[in-house]
């Protein structure tokens, strides 16, 4: 049999932690074979937590005595020290005794200790924070989502390299198409950093991605590409506007379907089709931030998702190294 892959986890993060991480690693494993989890945190209040939600694969509890809190900042998150569950789930897979580490807490500390403990990929300069978001034919790899809000020509360009990795890593049948996030689809447009990555990308020859311009806020959904690169400020808002716009279909929907006896009629009727549809646009289904630019790889799980969002992002830890994501983006930066 294979190595097991080692995941670390941040059991103290989030919101309803360390309740919600046991039981989505419980979840997580009843659908998984060959992984060991390694849980850093309370080492009392775990045991008592796995008792009732038993974990099916291998796993060992790593007591840490201190948590980062949600409020710290990341300075304060830093001074904290090393005997966080945070800092000692990031350092395990400094020293190599796991392959990745996942966490739920905070985000600014979870980047600034990971940054401190782990190397950057040979000639990435910056960090990227990506997450997927379903498209109508799949899932986009969107980045970079708030780790840079200034960024070059070099940065996007880098950005473009690590997303269509990490696409290829997570679904490897899949051709890869990368865009740049602009406000218009002509050449003309935008700023001279974006239209400087524009003549970078249509310049260069790629074996493992094709490069097809520009996209536009209200294609990205459409499905006619699944990288989308941008800054961290642009991408940023382009998540929150997306993430409100879904929760605001999706409570309109049901107070429309739920007032009267019409509309009660009408969901009963249409039950599968509303099904699927609350499924495509539930957050919890595509929970897992990735921070790409490092030797290793860290994962963001959303502070407060439950227990099936954090089982999810188990799934995109399990996919990375499976696709073995660092050494295609080695691969494409040669």
């Amino acid at each position: 049999m294979a190595e097991p892959i080692k995941i670390a986890v941040d059991a103290m993060g989030g919101d309803n932690s360390p309740k919600k991480i046991i039981q989505g690693i419980s979840l997580h494993s009843k659908n998984s074979e060959n992984i060991d989890y390694k849980i850093f945190g309370d080492e009392n209040q775990i045991k008592l937590l796995v008792d009732k939600h038993p974990i099916k694969n291998k796993f060992s509890i790593i007591h840490a005595p201190e948590k980062i809190l949600n409020d710290d900042s990341a300075l304060a998150a830093a001074k904290r020290g090393k005997n966080t569950s945070m800092w000692m789930s990031i350092d395990s897979v400094k020293k190599e005794e796991t392959d990745i580490i996942l966490s739920a807490g905070n985000t600014g500390a979870l980047f600034v200790i990971a940054k401190l403990n782990l190397q950057m990929i040979d000639n990435i300069d910056k960090p990227a924070l990506s997450a997927l978001w379903p498209n109508k034919n799949g899932m986009n790899v969107v980045l970079d989502l708030g780790a840079n809000i200034e960024c070059n020509e070099k940065n996007l360009t880098d950005f473009s390299l690590m997303g269509a990795s990490l696409h290829k890593a997570l679904y490897p049948d899949e051709d890869v198409k990368v865009a740049l996030l602009n406000i218009g689809s002509e050449e003309i447009k935008g700023n001279t950093i974006i239209k400087n990555t524009y003549k970078n990308l249509s310049s260069n020859n790629h074996s493992n991605y094709k490069f097809c311009g520009y996209i536009e806020g209200n294609q990205l959904m459409d499905g006619k590409v699944n990288v989308i690169v941008t800054d961290g400020f642009t991408g940023n808002v382009a998540l929150k506007t997306a993430e409100g716009t879904a929760n605001f279909i999706t409570s309109e929907l049901k107070t429309a379907l739920t007032n009267n006896i019409f509309g009660k009629i009408s969901s009963f009727i249409n039950f599968k089709n509303l099904k699927k549809f609350k499924k495509k646009l539930d957050p919890r289904l595509y929970n897992g931030a990735i921070l790409l630019g490092l030797k290793s790889p860290v994962i963001k799980s959303h502070g407060g998702t439950d227990y099936i969002g954090f089982a999810n992002s188990l799934s995109v830890c399990e996919k990375i190294i499976k696709g073995k994501l660092i050494n295609k983006i080695k691969e494409n930066l040669n």
